[in-house]
């Protein structure tokens, strides 16, 4: 799929299903770009989770910038809450043409909320800082925390960056903080251990930076 809607339980479904599912509310709607990633997560739902093809997070191809909008425009606007990047891969690994989404939503539907989710990685993946791509476009940033220091990181992420990812990742989300209104890094309860969380909370606090605490989904 490369748009969707997430339903209680963390079920995808295509977004039809999801706003006749719920024919009264507002839906976010999420859009899957790559299945690509810089990162091979212990923890990612890329490899333990199983779904049906016509459900499937899987591309079999990547989608064009033309692929993503036809879809979106197609969507019912009046019902749509906020427009999420995120999938089974990194949404910045295609920079060029989430930024071009990014600018063609916030010309035809200023009004809409946007939110990337992110493993904040792009400043090494693309060799420059990459914050100021997102002035005017975004309204949230998650990044992926994951874990309170630098070896505990790559551990649990194993990036292909190495051990520079976690101070990498800490400085895109303060170089963000300037150019997107909210940014929030978020860490999954299911890595929490000998205060593990609390110390990510530290961590934030001493950047400045806004830590969300999200149930882990299992399956």
């Amino acid at each position: 799929m490369i748009i969707y809607t997430v339903e209680p339980g963390g079920r995808y479904v295509t977004t039809a299903e999801g706003f006749a599912l719920h024919p009264e509310e507002k839906r976010g709607v999420y859009v899957n770009l790559t299945n690509q990633c810089t990162c091979a997560c212990t923890f990612c739902l890329r490899s333990l989770k199983e779904m049906a093809e016509d459900h499937s997070l899987w591309l079999k191809k990547e989608p064009s910038e033309q692929e993503v909008i036809a879809e979106l425009s197609a969507l019912p606007w009046e019902r749509v809450g906020e427009i999420v990047f995120c999938g089974f891969g990194e949404p910045t690994m295609r920079l060029d043409v989430l930024l071009k989404i990014l600018r063609w939503l916030r010309a035809e539907h200023p009004n809409i909320k946007t939110r990337l989710n992110t493993n904040g990685l792009s400043d090494l993946f693309h060799g420059r800082d990459t914050a100021p791509d997102f002035d005017g476009l975004l309204d949230t940033i998650s990044i992926s925390l994951n874990a309170s220091n630098a070896e505990r990181y790559l551990e649990l992420t194993r990036s292909r960056f190495g051990l520079r990812s976690f101070e990498a990742m800490l400085a895109f989300a303060e170089h963000a903080k300037a150019y997107v209104p909210d940014v929030v890094l978020t860490v999954v309860d299911h890595v929490e251990d000998d205060g593990e969380i609390e110390k990510c909370r530290a961590l934030c606090e001493e950047r400045g930076l806004r830590l969300r605490v999200r149930a882990y989904e299992a399956s």
